[in-house]
Formats: structure tokens, sequence, C-alpha cells
């Protein structure tokens, strides 16, 4: 799903407001749904507003919603899924099962992790009243909604022996991602999601558990499943960023009836604008830290002003800025780069003249700046990139990003430091020279299933 919409992007110009365009959206109806479910589940005007106010907050949703990835768009799907849900709870509705699916159908789709929603969705029902709906066909009907959605990847899958759980199995053995403790990973929650905002979750939970929320109980146990399975596979931080929302809406009713009795009996109303204006300052202080709108220079020393470091989740990755934003600098740079050695080469070396790129990020960047410099597109034996193969490359000439000199030289006949990438604010991993390695001694065709490089 997530090629369908990088298409559809490229196709309106490829331009960073165009990228950004879709992903803001996603970021946006969660909001709107967060707002619709806390008056799904009983929030008057003032529970609605603050549950829209505290998710648009969120540091971890200002970050993910400012790029295109994946993770923009798995909030929206669990949490569509969860306004199904909670209607089927209020209404006795159980056609609705078929929406439910489909929506958990298409989540898949945009990423693998919500087969956790769903087991989480399963456990909730088998731990709750909404056992009867076992009684009935719709439910079933909601899952093989979901299965029939999800079926062209799982085949694709199939075909390709499983690659997402190949590239899993590499990272763990790798020890590629930061590996938290329980209580680390906790306190990380409240952190992505705002200090302040941890009472309002933790009371949206409540609510759904033990409070005036009960009818909603299969909402907290899906965040309970959630919690207990990432704990388990010890998931990255921000696996369960997602199933907040729906906390946040719960909070926000258990608050509103709160403050409904203070008003009713001391007759004031500055407590509700004093609980939305605080959590509005708070928001609005900490949200240049995960919004792109300052310069590298000022966003280092706001960071050092706030003392606070966004959680890192790969082991490797280091820079001056976090990796949300190192991961957004030097690429237009780099392809500079390669191209001034691309049209340094002679005019018959190159014709033949191939781009070997370390991964995808540097594939993808040739790709998408490369054309207007004149350059060839990249190839790569990173993720995806491995499947397209070597695109005709007779590996002649290969301008060569991310490997060291000593290991092309086992494998080539020349190798030249032909120019070298460095930017101030990029990835560390991103900066290092790049080399032409000529006389690739085993032809690339041949040599191609040893360059895959999954992780």
């Amino acid at each position: 799903l997530i090629g369908l919409v990088a298409k559809a992007a490229l196709l309106l110009g490829g331009s960073l407001p165009a990228l950004r365009f879709f992903p803001a959206v996603a970021g946006a109806a969660v909001v709107a749904l967060t707002i619709l479910l806390a008056r799904g589940i009983g929030g008057g005007r003032y529970a609605q507003s603050l549950a829209g106010l505290a998710v648009l907050i969120v540091p971890i949703y200002l970050g993910i919603d400012s790029i295109l990835s994946m993770n923009a768009f798995e909030p929206l799907f669990w949490m569509g899924a969860v306004y199904v849900l909670a209607r089927i709870l209020r209404t006795g509705n159980s056609r609705l099962w078929i929406a439910f699916g489909a929506l958990v159908g298409l989540g898949l789709e945009n990423k693998h992790s919500t087969i956790f929603f769903g087991f989480a969705a399963a456990v909730a029902v088998l731990a709750t009243p909404l056992r009867r709906e076992l009684r009935k066909p719709w439910i079933c009907l909601g899952a093989a909604a979901a299965l029939l959605l999800f079926l062209p990847n799982l085949v694709w899958q199939a075909q390709h022996g499983f690659p997402t759980l190949e590239d899993l199995r590499n990272v763990r053995e790798m020890g590629k991602n930061v590996v938290l403790d329980p209580i680390s990973f906790l306190v990380q929650q409240i952190l992505m999601m705002h200090p302040i905002l941890f009472p309002v979750w933790i009371l949206g939970l409540r609510f759904f558990l033990m409070g005036g929320g009960k009818t909603y109980r299969a909402l907290g146990w899906i965040y309970l499943a959630l919690l207990a399975v990432f704990l388990a596979l010890h998931g990255k931080f921000y696996y369960l960023a997602p199933a907040y929302p729906m906390l946040l809406a719960g909070g926000a009713v258990a608050i509103e009836e709160w403050l409904e009795g203070w008003v009713a009996t001391r007759g004031r109303l500055w407590p509700k604008a004093a609980v939305a204006g605080v959590i509005a300052a708070a928001g609005i202080l900490f949200a240049p830290m995960m919004l792109p709108i300052l310069p590298p220079e000022r966003y280092v020393a706001y960071q050092k002003a706030l003392e606070m470091q966004p959680g890192k989740t790969e082991v490797e990755h280091v820079g001056p800025l976090p990796q949300l934003f190192g991961d957004q600098f030097g690429w237009p740079e780099m392809v500079e780069e390669v191209a001034r050695i691309y049209d340094a080469l002679p005019a018959e070396e190159r014709a033949k003249a191939c781009i070997f790129a370390g991964n995808y990020g540097e594939a993808g960047a040739v790709n998408l700046f490369g054309p207007r410099h004149g350059l060839p597109a990249a190839i790569s034996g990173h993720q995806t990139h491995f499947f397209w193969g070597p695109r005709g490359c007779t590996g002649e000439v290969l301008i060569v990003l991310q490997r060291s000199r000593e290991g092309l030289e086992r494998v080539c006949a020349s190798v030249e430091e032909a120019g070298r990438h460095e930017h101030p604010w990029g990835m560390a991993e991103e900066n290092g020279p790049i080399h032409v390695c000529r006389g690739l001694k085993t032809p690339l065709s041949e040599m191609w299933p040893r360059v895959k490089h999954w992780n």
C-alpha cells in the first residue's frame, strides 16, 4: 500500500510538500477519529475537544505524520477498526465485523505489524462478553474480508520464501535494534506520548477496564494484549503508538465526567480551561522536537535547552540529529557527488557504468534525484532491490556506495576512491568514500545471489 501512496505523491510532483501531504492527511484523520470515538463512547463537547487536542500534540504522531512511511497510516487503520468495534459494542450490529475486517486487511497491506492488532482484538473477544459474537457468522466473515485483502501480499511472501520473516530473523541475529527491558519500554511509552498525557491515557485504560466505560472493556484488553506481545517480543517502543488514541479518547471522557462534578458542586469553569491550557502549552513546547520546523543548529540548541533526547531504536544509527531528522539530510548532495564521478568517467566507461548502492536509502535517492543528472537507475542487494536484480549491469564499471575498499579489492580488478560524501547533519553511516570498481572478477549475474543484504 505504501508503494501506491508513494506513486501518488510522485505523480503530484514528488516535492517535499507532495511527499508530506498524505501522511499529514492521515494524521488529521486520526485526530478526527479520536474525536468521533470520544463522542461514541459518551463524551460531550469538552471530552471530544480534549481528546482531539491530546492526540494532536502527541510527539510520536507529529514525527511520523511529517514523513511518508507506513507508520503514518498504521494508527489510521487501527483506530478505524477500533471505532467500528466501539459501534459494535454500542449498537450490537454484528454486520459491522465485515467493516472491521476490511480495515484490518488494509492495515496488513500497509504494515505487517497489524497482525498483532488482529491478535489483540481476538484476545479482547475471548476475554469479554464479545465471545457471544463467535456464535454468529459475521465475525468469521470479517476475518475472511481481512484475509482476502491481505492475500495478494501473502501470496507474494510465499512465492519469495517469506522475506519479511527472513529480514526479521536477520535483524534479531545481528542485534540491529535497541532492546529495552520492560521498565525502559514503559518509560519510553510515557515519553513518546508526552509526559503531560500520561494521566490522560492511564485514566483512559482505567475507564475502559474498571470505570464508566466498561461497556467498551474490549478496547482496554486490546491495549493490554498489545503491550504484552511487544514486551515479550522485545519490539521497538514505538510499535505500540497506534493504540493510544483510543486511550486518550477514554481518558478525555473520564476527565470530563470528573470536571462536570467539580463544576456542579463549585460552579467554576476554570478547571476545564486549565486542563486544556496546560496540555496545549506542553504540546507547543515539545512540538519543535518532532516537527521539521527548525534549522539544524537551532534544533540542537532547543534540544539541549529542554534536556530531552528522543528514544533511539537502532544501535548503529548515530549522528548529530535524531534518526527521524538525520535520515532526511544529505541525499541530494550524495547524488550530486555520484553524478560528478559518473560524468568524470571516460565516455566508453560511462556507457556501461552502473551505480551500486549499499542500502535502499541510497538507491532511492539515486533513482529520485538521478534522472536530472542523467544517471542510470541504481542497483542494490538491499531489501526489495535485491529482487529487481542487476538490471542488465555487467559489473565492468561500478560506482559503489557504502562499501570498504578492502572488500571491493577482493572482487574487483582495480578499485579507485573517486569521491567522498560528507554531510554535517546526515547519518554517520552515509558519510564515507565512494569507489569506482573496474573489472568485476565474477560476472554480476553470477554474483547476484551473494549480494543479498536484508536487515
